[in-house]
């Protein structure tokens, strides 16, 4: 994307040396200045105070307090050749250094490569106490655009912006446990929302027209979280020459990261914790950006079971010329507006900070750091094993539990690390020994 793409700013350099050695203030500092944020969008990434009780008391009921989590940046990012710098919001190690590395992997095959369909979601209108239920597809279909025409008058200001309801389709179920049953699905542009609160509000305006159409009762008249027509795909390619360690060529490590994804698209044991992998990576953006991570995760999981049983999310392919080929296919109902997105500081300060424009460039974005995520998950299993590398960066949570504060926690972190034994008791014997 250009420079003047983006309102003239100046571009973000997602490549920032020494990140992780430095201490959090100097990080957020560096971090901020790298997206160009003020003062203002630094000190709500701080989490310090962004969150007024007032405010939280008006998010959900029955405040008491509010509750916090580790909001880190996953840096080197290239999606659609422009950087990005990624906030996290997650509790688990591992996460964002994991993606951050894949991240930079990635930029010597170009980096991730995103798009997106538009942003349809369905609304569904249960229609039962039918007797005749293909009679009653029929009739619905044949007050089509009446029904659409209705349904946009509910809210002219996304019609407006180029949304709104789109076309219908209608599911036919002859036989259910409470007998025949219609399903109407109203096929909704929500443009920059994640669209539950507009596609719900269709759906119970149409409600009574229904009934009057098919003679039938509505009962259920809301969105659906298998947002099958709001698809992203991010894609990678990463030259054999990226994946070489000290004992195995990238070859191998490309074969083993393909064979391994091989277990996931055929087992669903397999395929849940790869899948989990997967969206490791993509909750923490979720929950940053202010978004419904729950809605996120059921989409994902019913997309992966759609063809009846369940199996990998991405794929992993070796091409002719040897370059290992990642893919990411799943729904992806994102919003920018409207939400915890528009009421929490700290989730606008996350948007800022990507300098994200449209809900799609956010999905886009999102999905390549699944990608990331599974691509770290494979890379892992084929050489050294998950837990090497993630009991590394799970020192220092030991070291805390064994009661280290200050500088003792990164000390006695590397000394357990260093004798191989990553356990609260090795910790407080690390502990005692000074």
């Amino acid at each position: 994307m250009s420079q003047a793409a983006q309102g003239g700013t100046p571009a973000v350099n997602s490549r920032i040396e020494g990140l992780r050695d430095m201490e959090p203030v100097d990080r957020r500092r560096a971090i901020a200045a790298a997206a160009g944020m003020d003062q203002a969008g630094e000190a709500a990434l701080s989490g310090e105070g962004a969150l007024a009780l007032s405010v939280a008391n008006g998010m959900i009921e029955n405040v008491i307090g509010k509750f916090e989590m580790p909001l880190g940046v996953a840096a080197n990012f290239l999606v659609n050749g422009r950087d990005y710098l990624v906030p996290m919001a997650v509790e688990e190690p591992s996460v964002v250094a994991a993606a951050s590395y894949m991240a930079k992997l990635a930029r010597q095959g170009g980096g991730f490569t995103v798009s997106c369909t538009a942003p349809i979601m369905r609304a569904q209108i249960q229609v039962i106490g039918i007797s005749d239920p293909y009679g009653t597809r029929a009739a619905i279909l044949a007050h089509e655009e009446e029904l659409i025409e209705q349904a946009n008058s509910r809210d002219v200001v996304l019609v407006s912006l180029g949304g709104g309801c789109k076309g219908i389709e209608v599911e036919v179920f002859p036989e259910s446990a409470i007998g025949p049953m219609v399903v109407l699905h109203l096929l909704v542009d929500v443009r920059d929302a994640m669209g539950a609160n507009a596609v719900n509000s269709m759906a119970e305006m149409l409600a009574p027209r229904v009934e009057e159409i098919t003679g039938g009762k509505v009962r259920l008249r809301i969105l659906s979280n298998l947002a099958d027509r709001r698809i992203v795909t991010a894609s990678v390619r990463i030259p054999p020459s990226a994946l070489d360690t000290k004992t195995l060529k990238g070859a191998e490590v490309a074969q083993g990261m393909v064979e391994a994804c091989t277990l996931a698209m055929i087992d669903p044991y397999r395929a849940a914790t790869h899948n989990k992998g997967i969206m490791n990576g993509i909750d923490p953006v979720v929950v940053a950006t202010g978004n419904d991570w729950r809605a996120i995760e059921a989409g994902a999981h019913a997309y992966a079971a759609r063809s009846g049983r369940y199996s990998s999310l991405t794929t992993w392919e070796i091409a002719k010329d040897g370059t290992l080929v990642g893919t990411l296919e799943m729904p992806m109902a994102l919003g920018i507006v409207g939400g915890a997105t528009r009421t929490h500081p700290t989730a606008q300060a996350s948007l800022r900070l990507m300098r994200i424009t449209t809900a799609r460039e956010l999905a886009g974005i999102t999905a390549a750091v699944g990608l990331a995520q599974n691509m770290a998950a494979l890379r892992a299993l084929s050489t050294e094993g998950i837990q090497r590398g993630h009991m590394a960066l799970h020192a220092r949570n030991i070291a805390i539990t064994a009661g280290a504060v200050g500088a003792d926690i990164d000390r006695v972190a590397k000394a357990i690390v260093a004798a191989g034994d990553v356990s609260v008791g090795r910790a407080k014997q690390e502990l005692e020994s000074t």
